[in-house]
């Protein structure tokens, strides 16, 4: 997909005021989310991944870390300069489908990269971002993990002017946390040895 149309999503939930994407673009990524869904092979959707071309070197990128389970690279339509992405080196379509381990090896990079990329511009700040799902704005079908240096009065996020409001102690959250933890609850004991409610 074209990083125009990339960027036109992320900016649709970044500023919600703004023109939503064009219907063609959605419909493009439905259709093409329900096709690989519907043939079940993940062979073809690699081969035309652009992050499983950029860890074959089929594809350019600007690296900026390396190691046996992920790769770091600028984004190609940054949102402020040293835009990073981490990506396993695996195809995993979503957060879901990734092994923990393979999470914890991209997330222990964050303090190191995160960093780096700050005293190379000149932020002093970084947002962590995961868009996982169409609905939350991934485009690319490949797990990965936004590093996206900030400066103070950026004015990168919309969002950040909207005044928050506090949680209501109320018999819907309440609801919401059984319901979360019910869904906890499912989860293997391999995957949740450590966990407590």
């Amino acid at each position: 997909m074209e990083s125009r149309s990339r960027l036109s999503i992320i900016c649709s939930h970044l500023l919600p005021d703004s023109p939503s994407p064009t219907s063609r673009l959605s419909s493009s990524i439905t259709s093409s989310a329900s096709i690989n869904d519907a043939a079940g092979d993940t062979r073809n959707h690699q081969l035309d991944c652009v992050f499983c071309r950029i860890v074959r070197g089929e594809s350019p990128a600007f690296k900026l870390y390396e190691d046996e389970t992920c790769l770091c690279i600028l984004d190609s339509s940054p949102l402020s300069p040293g835009h990073s992405l981490i990506i396993p080196k695996s195809h995993f379509s979503c957060l879901e489908a990734t092994p923990p381990s393979v999470v914890a090896a991209m997330c222990s990079k964050v303090p190191s990269i995160g960093n780096a990329i700050m005293k190379a511009n000149g932020s002093d700040s970084f947002n962590l971002l995961v868009n996982n799902g169409a609905a939350a704005g991934q485009v690319i079908f490949h797990t990965h993990i936004h590093i996206i240096p900030r400066k103070a009065r950026d004015c990168l996020w919309t969002t950040e002017s909207l005044r928050r409001r506090p949680l209501n102690f109320d018999q819907e959250a309440s609801q919401l946390v059984s319901r979360v933890r019910e869904q906890l609850s499912s989860i293997s004991p391999e995957d949740g040895k450590d966990s407590r409610i």
